[in-house]
């Protein structure tokens, strides 16, 4: 795990969904849960702020730039909801040095797993824009330092955040050496308004996008579902030798900003199949970084100790303090009729679709 306590320090304002007690109730949790320091398998780390040439490999230089002036100078909005504070441009460094870290220990072989525990989230930014809290693509630039700097070929990023990642798309659209698969809230009913079916990457990135959009209320079945019947088919032709997660732990039924119906064995489950879907196609990871998730108490940190148990190899039964609603059947059929639409792109899809 990477974490440091300065990612606390990042604040727009008191009550601001992205706020430091996403991150402080879920490392509570853990620790009742005697994560790091009393079960074996789990070892917490800091990591050092990302230089800036790091951050350029995927953003342009005069954005980064805006972000540190509007930082140091004070202040000042981006978009509505994502405001730049004194201290912002020095976290949002740190948040991308701690999924770099993720991503170079995995890769270099020192741990088979990791989770980057960090804010703000990134997935939002693209090249020259920051949005919907994110100012730097935390994930977009370690699958980058992945191959321009670790030298790999390939990675596959999940971002099964219940927001579209629309940042991260739009840095890797044209790419066929990236492939973004993204399962989230249907965009007609969630911002940012983005992620159909037909967004399916461009020149040679064509294919390499694959959208799953999904109703209000789907849940666990919908989920497992656009897994076995995707998410799984495509990332095993694609043959990645790293699988990066944007784990956006907001699909959880208790998010006050989202309407999905995932629950926190969901996600654990989740992140089995993806543990194992690394070693069935011999890539690294999962490497996994925390994207969103708002509901601070009910939601969040048992969403996060499911994930992290389930990249541990820890058996763990989490308890919710609430029970779930009704799962939204149509979830399930709507994977299927997504899953006919990227079959023309994957044999594996058109196989479990036929």
């Amino acid at each position: 795990m990477i974490f440091r306590e300065e990612y606390l320090e990042h604040e727009q304002h008191p009550t601001h969904p992205e706020r430091r007690e996403r991150l402080s109730y879920t490392i509570d949790r853990l620790e009742e849960e005697g994560i790091p320091h009393v079960v074996e398998g789990v070892e917490m780390e800091g990591a050092d702020p990302a230089d800036r040439e790091v951050v350029e490999l995927v953003h342009d230089p005069d954005y980064v730039e805006l972000v540190r002036r509007l930082s140091e100078g004070g202040g000042g909005s981006l978009d509505p909801d994502t405001y730049v504070s004194p201290g912002t441009y020095e976290i949002a460094l740190l948040a991308v040095g701690g999924a770099v870290k993720a991503v170079e220990e995995v890769v270099k072989g020192r741990y088979e797993t990791a989770f980057a525990l960090v804010r703000p989230p990134g997935h939002h930014a693209s090249v020259s824009k920051g949005a919907g809290f994110c100012y730097f693509n935390n994930v977009a630039v370690a699958a980058e330092y992945a191959i321009k700097v670790l030298g790999l070929s390939s990675v596959a990023i999940l971002d099964w955040d219940a927001h579209h990642g629309d940042g991260t798309q739009d840095v890797f659209y044209h790419r066929d050496d990236v492939l973004y698969v993204s399962i989230h809230q249907d965009g007609r009913t969630l911002y940012p308004g983005t992620g159909f079916p037909d967004e399916v990457g461009m020149g040679p990135g064509e294919g390499y996008t694959v959208n799953v959009p999904l109703p209000p209320a789907s849940g666990d079945r919908a989920y497992s579902e656009a897994f076995d019947v995707i998410v799984r088919p495509v990332v095993e032709e694609f043959e990645p030798d790293l699988i990066l997660v944007s784990a956006g732990q907001d699909c959880h039924f208790s998010d006050p900003l989202t309407a999905l119906a995932v629950t926190a064995e969901g996600y654990g489950k989740m992140m089995e199949k993806t543990v194992e879907l690394a070693s069935e196609t011999g890539a690294r990871g999962p490497v996994a970084v925390l994207e969103g998730g708002y509901s601070i108490e009910l939601g969040l940190p048992y969403t996060n100790l499911a994930v992290i148990a389930a990249l541990a190899g820890i058996p763990t039964t989490v308890e919710e303090p609430v029970d779930p609603p009704e799962e939204n059947p149509e979830g399930v059929r709507t994977v299927r009729k997504v899953a006919r639409y990227h079959a023309r792109y994957w044999e594996g899809v058109r196989r479990r679709s036929s």
